[in-house]
């Protein structure tokens, strides 16, 4: 299982349409567009523009939600990165965008069919969290860059 919570069973389509819901209301409210915003400006306040998976803040490095750690002054010690409800809460977010963001952080480039860089993580993310803000408002930077919603 991943850190997300995800399985690829979707043996409940009615489940997984509710899900998918869930997370598009936590990343679209104004809860999770101020954690994306401040999320965006964690990452560009990363003295290394790289991102790890699987955890939140290790010696090597951080996750995206990790960046938030960090520039937050947040102690992850006693956090379990496998509890996606354990990881809401330290962030105030809500359950199903805790799960999305750690789901696109650690497994986002399994499609490509290659080895991602942390590297190319980080601009991954990056773009990720840009494409979500301003999703309503199509005058907005990331509605443009994106061409209103990711």
């Amino acid at each position: 299982m991943s850190r997300s919570g995800y399985d690829e069973s979707c043996d409940d389509n009615w489940g997984l349409i509710c899900w998918r819901g869930a997370v598009a209301s936590a990343l679209r409210g104004r809860r999770g567009q101020a954690f994306l915003r401040e999320m965006v400006d964690a990452l560009d306040a990363l003295p290394e523009k790289r991102l790890t998976a699987s955890a939140l803040v290790t010696d090597e490095g951080c996750c995206a939600m990790g960046a938030v750690a960090l520039g937050r002054r947040l102690d992850t010690a006693d956090v379990d990165p496998f509890e996606r409800s354990e990881v809401a809460e330290l962030f105030g977010i809500a359950e199903a965008m805790a799960a999305e963001i750690a789901y696109v952080n650690d497994e986002g480039s399994r499609w490509r069919f290659r080895e991602e860089t942390p590297e190319a993580r980080w601009q991954r993310m990056r773009e990720w969290a840009v494409g979500w803000l301003g999703w309503l408002a199509s005058d907005s930077p990331g509605a443009q860059a994106t061409g209103g919603r990711p």
